[in-house]
């Protein structure tokens, strides 16, 4: 469906979003077939991307969240991490996938990998919605992708400008 904001521009429309999440699922439920699996979603922007992934993979697993920060209401990455909400479980010998919207600089992702290693999971990964690597100021390995995108600022499916947005089922380009 057409959004009638002019400023948005869909780039990923949602039935394409939903058929890469079923295949990133049934990738994932075949690669963690025993023990714990903790999904960890990063607020707010992961929240929709979580729940579909979660709902895609085909075994039990859990699910947390942590809240972290690095935009505040701007278009670019402030560069300084914040952490805004704890995981409320333990990690401890549990396989771990870090469920992120979109994956840009790598300074928060590569932040919050040192925090979340120091907690002893069995294993730590990421799956990322969107990746921008031509904008990685840090190195990070996304072992589950579902859409490489090119250097523009995105909204939908979870992902906002100033909290609007996170609704729209389409990933969009925002235009200025």
């Amino acid at each position: 469906m057409p959004t009638p904001d002019p400023r948005l521009r869909v780039l990923i429309p949602a039935e394409k979003v939903q058929d890469r999440i079923r295949a990133m699922g049934e990738q994932i439920g075949a690669e963690y077939s025993d023990g714990e699996l903790y999904l960890i979603g990063i607020l707010k922007g992961a929240c929709i991307f979580l729940s579909d992934l979660a709902r895609a993979i085909p075994r039990p697993v859990r699910i947390d969240f942590i809240g972290i920060s690095s935009y505040g209401k701007g278009k670019k990455s402030s560069g300084e991490v914040k952490l805004t909400k704890d995981l409320d479980v333990t990690i401890e010998g549990a396989d771990v996938l870090l469920v992120e919207d979109i994956v840009d600089t790598g300074i928060t992702l590569s932040y919050l990998l040192h925090v979340l290693q120091q907690r002893k999971p069995r294993s730590l990964r990421i799956a990322t919605l969107l990746d921008k690597p031509s904008r990685r100021q840090r190195p990070v390995d996304v072992a589950y992708t579902g859409f490489q995108i090119p250097d523009e600022f995105v909204v939908g499916f979870g992902l906002d400008y100033a909290e609007d947005y996170r609704n729209l089922r389409d990933i969009c380009v925002l235009k200025s």
